[in-house]
């Protein structure tokens, strides 16, 4: 089953495939490789989760970042016997605190008032490891992904992010090679949860990126590729 096992990356909250691009430049070179657009198109974690099943079949090894480790929890609920592999990086499986969810609500408010772009820009330094804020390329980056996604897409992505269910009562009953990488200093789903994760889930891997935040992929893509590529050459060999 592993052999043809298809990695499906799933992008974080309002990102595109374009938080996944340096990884799937290198890992397209060992495994057939899927970037997901279910949060763009579906309303629930439950609906964008069933599409996404429905739309990759067979054997799914899912790597998902933030939000997008939150969907791959969700797959699993729905279809564990479909996933062989699971990489979570900076993500959690806890529900949202009060602080989260009050840092939402200010984040809708200020979108109801018009001040998409203020809103944005001030999340930039939770996103990144503070030595990398002054990187225009970097920065810009993020920025323009959230512009691409829109205030409505940002809304409605949180929203059905904040209902999801904690999911730490289901990670004891994985028995898929998991991952789980966190930049060492992610603002946004701490190093807690990250490690949090692994050590519920059996046989899990813990790695932490160093001198990172919360964009690990565009923000370490070196050393996330090469924490990918080591896993998946231990767990799943080289497809091509």
């Amino acid at each position: 089953m592993r052999a043809m096992s298809t990695l499906v990356l799933l992008p974080g909250l309002a990102a595109d495939a374009t938080m996944w691009a340096a990884q799937r430049e290198a890992l397209a070179a060992v495994r057939e490789v899927h970037v997901s657009d279910v949060h763009f198109r579906f309303a629930t974690l439950s609906e964008m989760a069933r599409a996404q099943l429905a739309e990759q079949p067979g054997a799914l090894i899912l790597c998902g970042a933030s939000m997008g480790g939150i969907l791959a929890f969700e797959m699993l609920r729905q279809a564990p016997q479909r996933v062989c592999g699971l990489a979570l990086l900076g993500t959690t499986a806890r529900r949202d605190s009060p602080e989260i969810a009050a840092l939402r609500a200010s984040a809708f408010a200020m979108i109801e008032a018009g001040c998409y772009e203020k809103m944005i820009c001030g999340n930039v330094p939770f996103s990144f490891h503070a030595d990398r804020l002054g990187e225009r390329e970097l920065v810009d980056a993020y920025l323009d992904m959230l512009r691409r996604a829109g205030p409505d897409q940002l809304v409605r992505q949180n929203i059905a992010t904040a209902a999801r269910p904690d999911s730490r009562p289901l990670l004891p009953t994985l028995r898929c090679p998991t991952l789980v990488l966190c930049g060492d200093a992610d603002a946004v789903t701490t190093v807690d949860a990250s490690r949090e994760i692994a050590e519920l889930v059996p046989g899990a891997e813990f790695e932490l990126i160093e001198r990172c935040g919360h964009m690990l992929t565009i923000e370490r893509p070196h050393e996330v590729n090469a924490a990918l590529l080591r896993w998946l050459g231990r767990h799943f060999g080289a497809e091509r």
